[in-house]
C-alpha cells in the first residue's frame, strides 16, 4: 500500500521554468548575449543550473568561468523566485487529496536548500510537506539513493510502500535505487530527444491528477 508520496519540485510539483528561463535570459543580456526563447530553455530546467549555463554559454564545467556564471544565474533566480512560479494545475486537488487519506507526501529536489526553502515557503507549502530534502540535504544529491532514503526517514516512512514522481531520469533512477514506486511525469520538463518509457518505472502520467488514480489502482492491486 502506497502510504507516502514524494515529489520532485522543478518540473513535477511546481511549474518554475519561466522564473528560471527568466533568470537566465537576464545573465544573457548581462553578458551581451541575444535572449534564448522559452521553447528551448524550458526541457533543459529539470537537469539543473549547470546544464543551463551549458546551454546558454556553450561551455561546461571545466571553463574558467563557468562557476563565477553559474553563481551569478543563480543569484538572479533568487530576486524571483516566485515571481512566475505556481503549482502545476490540479497539483493543489492532489495534495488536498493527500492529506485528506492521512498519506504523507514530502518534496526530494536536487534544487539547493537556500532556494527551495524560500520558494516552498511562498508556495505556502512549508508546513504542510512532511519533509522537504534538498540537493545539499545529504552528501551523494539524486540519482543517489541517500536523499530518498533521508526522506523515509524523516517522516517515518517504508520505501517500499512510497511513491516518487519525477520529470527526469535521476528521479526514477534514485526512487527505484532507493526501492520506491515511480511515476514520470510527462507533463513536467522532458526534451523530446529523451525517452522516459526506457527509464524503468512502474507508470507515466501525463496530469497531476492521474497520481490519485494510479495510486488506488496500486493500492488494490499492489
Amino acid at each position: 500500500m502506497i502510504n507516502a508520496v514524494f515529489f520532485d519540485l522543478d518540473g513535477t510539483l511546481a511549474d518554475t521554468a519561466p522564473d528560471l528561463a527568466a533568470a537566465l535570459n537576464q545573465l544573457l543580456t548581462e553578458h551581451h548575449q541575444p535572449a534564448l526563447p522559452f521553447t528551448k530553455i524550458r526541457p533543459v530546467v529539470s537537469h539543473g543550473g549547470n546544464a543551463l549555463i551549458q546551454l546558454a554559454f556553450g561551455i561546461t564545467e571545466t571553463h574558467p568561468d563557468f562557476l563565477s556564471i553559474r553563481e551569478r544565474f543563480l543569484r538572479i533566480y533568487q530576486t524571483r523566485l516566485h515571481n512566475s512560479t505556481q503549482l502545476f494545475e490540479g497539483m493543489g486537488a492532489v495534495l488536498d487529496t493527500l492529506e485528506s487519506r492521512q498519506i504523507t507526501w514530502g518534496v526530494i529536489t536536487n534544487k539547493p536548500v537556500w532556494l527551495t526553502n524560500p520558494l516552498m515557503k511562498k508556495l505556502g507549502l512549508t508546513d504542510r510537506a512532511g519533509c522537504i530534502v534538498c540537493g545539499d540535504s545529504t552528501t551523494y544529491p539524486k540519482p543517489h539513493p541517500a536523499p530518498m532514503l533521508l526522506a523515509c526517514e524523516i517522516t517515518n516512512s517504508v520505501p517500499a510502500s512510497s511513491l516518487y514522481i519525477g520529470d527526469a531520469e535521476r528521479d526514477i533512477t534514485a526512487g527505484r535505487a532507493a526501492g520506491m514506486q515511480t511515476l514520470v511525469a510527462l507533463y513536467g520538463y522532458i526534451d523530446q530527444d529523451e525517452a522516459p518509457e526506457q527509464w524503468q518505472a512502474a507508470g507515466m502520467i501525463s496530469t497531476p491528477g492521474e497520481i490519485i488514480d494510479w495510486i488506488e489502482k496500486f493500492n488494490r492491486h499492489p
